[in-house]
């Protein structure tokens, strides 16, 4: 006598956790597209090629050649590495991914809007629209609760309070610059040794950068979803931030400058804190199963 066959239907692949599938095709390939072009005029900053700083302040020329070189060595590389990483299936590099892709769109929206127009300015133009919108679609297609489901004896109360400190100390040092220039009807001096009318940092950060990694910390604390979807890319996008702001000071040096060698000291501890707490939280995701569905048979 014969067993009678069963039909076994083959899994909804619908059911798979959006974030597996990567950040999506068309997202990273904008994001590879960006760093290219990054890196290429990082290339072209770095060897006076067009003279792309030379209406710019001392000041600035240090921090931009400074930026050049963590993102022509770091952040290009990081960017391709992760957006293929992720597509794989790596919801940890895709995280990380995210907190590079928002470092570039912030610093980019300050050389778009900063620097004088020069050779470099569409380029400039192109990686901040690749990365904004690489960043939006990655975002939309984050399913944050799969994320938290993922997260196994996270340090969510260490990341959390160490955001939230991070985000009030760094309000507080630039509004200790702003609010006393301004009551005296003077230009803040953050934007002052920059030659411009305000420092771009501190509106970048006050608007946007400090509340989210504010809120991040918050949600951490709280154990919401949005809190670990979005602390892991925070933690590395103020690693980045850290690194030519430690280089700086040595460009300041073999170009003859004065350096602020005082900044390294503090900056160097927050950069390499976020970095540890980065890789802690990365470190303890352990992807879920992949959800049987309820409709399947089994013979």
């Amino acid at each position: 006598m014969t067993r009678p066959s069963v039909a076994v239907r083959a899994p909804d692949t619908s059911l798979i956790p959006a974030p597996y599938a990567g950040p999506g095709r068309v997202w990273q390939w904008m994001s590879i597209a960006a760093a290219l072009i990054a890196a290429a005029g990082n290339i072209v900053g770095l060897t006076g090629l067009g003279d792309v700083y030379g209406r710019e302040t001392d000041a600035f020329v240090n921090q931009a050649l400074a930026q050049d070189i963590i993102s022509l060595a770091v952040v290009s590389p990081a960017i391709i590495v992760l957006a293929l990483l992720a597509s794989r299936g790596s919801m940890a590099a895709y995280l990380a991914w995210l907190g590079t892709m928002a470092f570039t769109v912030y610093n980019y929206v300050i050389y778009t809007l900063s620097l004088h127009a020069g050779a470099l300015f569409l380029p400039w133009i192109a990686v901040l629209g690749l990365s904004l919108f690489a960043v939006i679609g990655g975002l939309a297609a984050l399913d944050r609760h799969a994320v938290q489901a993922d997260f196994v004896r996270a340090p969510r109360r260490t990341a959390g309070w160490f955001l939230i400190i991070v985000a009030v100390a760094f309000a507080g040092l630039w509004l200790t610059d702003i609010i006393p220039a301004l009551l005296a009807g003077q230009v803040p001096s953050g934007a002052l040794e920059l030659g411009l009318p305000s420092n771009p940092v501190h509106v970048l950060d006050l608007a946007f950068y400090l509340p989210a990694t504010c809120a991040a910390g918050i949600g951490l604390l709280r154990h919401q979803a949005y809190g670990y979807a979005t602390a892991p890319g925070l933690l590395i996008f103020l690693t980045l931030t850290g690194l030519p702001i430690m280089l700086t000071p040595l460009i300041a040096s073999a170009r003859g400058g004065t350096p602020a060698w005082a900044v390294l000291p503090p900056v160097a501890a927050v950069t390499i804190a976020s970095l540890a707490l980065a890789v802690r939280l990365l470190s303890s995701m352990v992807p879920t199963p992949d959800p049987v569905p309820t409709n399947a048979t089994s013979p």
